[in-house]
């Protein structure tokens, strides 16, 4: 379906008649976009190997960059943290009795979990620590102190709130911040009991699964809608979080109870208020001071943050690009949002890369007020390649037709395999960035942005067949 699409956009914008047609490439890449909805708005620029222009429409011009975003906030972290390819000394979540309180302590780790196949960075660890050390706890506390409590960036869509897209952005994180319900063709629901659900779905012979839920902002009681069919299979919904310490508190309850602790208190939380102190303009260069680290009963040691750029970037991860914006804060700063774009602004000025050319609200490009034009896009991704780093961030972008967002984009066309691009998806956006490998074996480095893009209506398959003319023109 896809590749015939392909054939037709090409096909059209090959047998322009000849006046179009002695335009040359430009000509032929504004007929490609054109196939996309009145009204939406490019910006496209494209360097060969050498830095010199191949084409470019509107590169000046600044655009929503949807999850582009993460390109820059993942070099931000190949840029500022210290060690990327060791174990994740600082990052595990730790342990801490209190007394008779256990404090579960995150440290902006992203890949804790309580799965029950977990083999690595498992919340179980803990949870046999502590039960090895007491049989009775009172007060179970998750505290996300690490970070100021900025569970969601500005400019996000407050209606994304209760998806996985939108989940809480905590220094306690368990299992992506996410709880799934799982819906079966009876109608019934079947979920964790941190939820209570409201389940208003319908079972209706022969239908097909159309399944909605809803809740309230820090609410604990999931609206379900919609209808599902009898011959239906099961539905797997993932719900967002909005206090993912307090989640991952009650988790470890769970699994204390499971191995006979008895827990006779709360579940609670410590969260640190955002102040004037977690904005530099307000503090100068000098972080808060913090008191020293209390000894623990235990901590986890996650593998390598490299291997978490490569999911953050391969699936466009939401939660893992905004840890990373924090921990990239707390280096020099206090972990807000304001300090980890500090040091994206300062790479991007070591990069060459014009201050007027983007604004970035957050680090996963939930944000509409983020603003990026192509220049500097592109201005970033060549600085990339020259980093020691490099190859090891290009390597954790999606291949086109084979993996991550891209494994059903370029499949049979001359990009097949030899794009390696972040991709972008926000409402009326769609963005694409990245590096091509073209039909004389160059590679261009290239960014294209769609905005504006009218409701009902994609640019992306247009957006696609002007990288493929671009590629086999080169």
């Amino acid at each position: 379906m896809v590749k015939g699409v392909f054939t037709a956009l090409l096909a059209l914008a090959l047998a322009m008649p000849a006046t179009a047609q002695d335009a040359g490439l430009r000509g032929r890449v504004d007929a490609a976009l054109a196939q996309a909805a009145a009204g939406t708005r490019f910006g496209l620029l494209v360097v060969d190997d050498q830095g010199r222009e191949v084409i470019a429409i509107n590169p000046d011009q600044r655009f929503i960059p949807a999850s582009n975003t993460k390109m820059f906030t993942t070099a931000a972290a190949w840029a500022t943290l210290p060690d990327m390819t060791g174990p994740d000394t600082a990052g595990g979540a730790a342990v801490r009795l209190e007394g008779r309180d256990v404090v579960l302590i995150g440290n902006g780790d992203a890949r804790l979990s309580s799965a029950d196949d977990c083999t690595a960075d498992c919340l179980a660890t803990l949870a046999d620590a502590i039960a090895a050390k007491t049989r009775v706890v009172d007060d179970i506390i998750g505290d996300d102190t690490l970070f100021p409590d900025e569970r969601w960036s500005p400019g996000m869509s407050w209606n994304n709130i209760p998806t996985r897209s939108g989940t809480g952005i905590s220094a306690l994180t368990l299992d992506d911040n996410e709880l799934v319900v799982t819906v079966t063709p009876d109608g019934k629901a079947s979920l964790p009991a941190y939820y209570a659900a409201d389940n208003r779905i319908t079972v209706v012979p022969g239908a097909k699964s159309d399944i909605g839920f809803d809740r309230a902002p820090n609410g604990y009681v999931l609206r379900l809608t919609g209808t599902i069919g009898t011959n239906a299979k099961p539905e797997r919904l993932r719900v967002g979080i909005d206090d993912p310490a307090r989640y991952a508190a009650w988790r470890l309850g769970e699994m204390l109870r499971a191995r006979g602790v008895r827990v006779t208190g709360k579940i609670d939380v410590r969260h640190r208020a955002l102040t004037s102190a977690d904005d530099p303009a307000w503090r100068g260069a000098a972080p808060p001071a913090r008191p020293p680290a209390a000894p623990v009963l235990a901590k986890l040691t996650p593998p390598p943050l490299a291997g978490d750029i490569v999911i953050t970037n391969k699936v466009s991860q939401n939660l893992h690009a905004e840890l990373f914006l924090r921990r990239v804060g707390l280096v020099a700063g206090s972990g807000s949002i304001a300090d980890g774009q500090v040091a994206v602004r300062a790479m991007l000025a070591r990069a060459g890369v014009a201050r007027t050319a983007f604004d970035f609200s957050d680090g996963s490009g939930m944000s509409t007020y983020n603003r990026v034009a192509p220049r500097a896009a592109i201005g970033l991704l060549r600085w990339i390649a020259l980093q020691p780093w490099g190859a090891a961030w290009r390597d954790s972008l999606p291949v086109g037709g084979v993996d991550g967002t891209l494994a059903r984009r370029f499949a049979g066309t001359i990009l097949d395999k030899k794009l390696f691009a972040k991709t972008g998806s926000l409402n009326a956006t769609s963005a694409l960035s990245g590096y091509m490998i073209a039909a004389s074996g160059r590679t261009l480095t290239f960014s294209i942005y769609a905005n504006d893009i009218p409701d009902g209506t994609s640019a992306t398959r247009a957006m696609d067949a002007a990288l493929v003319l671009i590629a086999a023109a080169n």
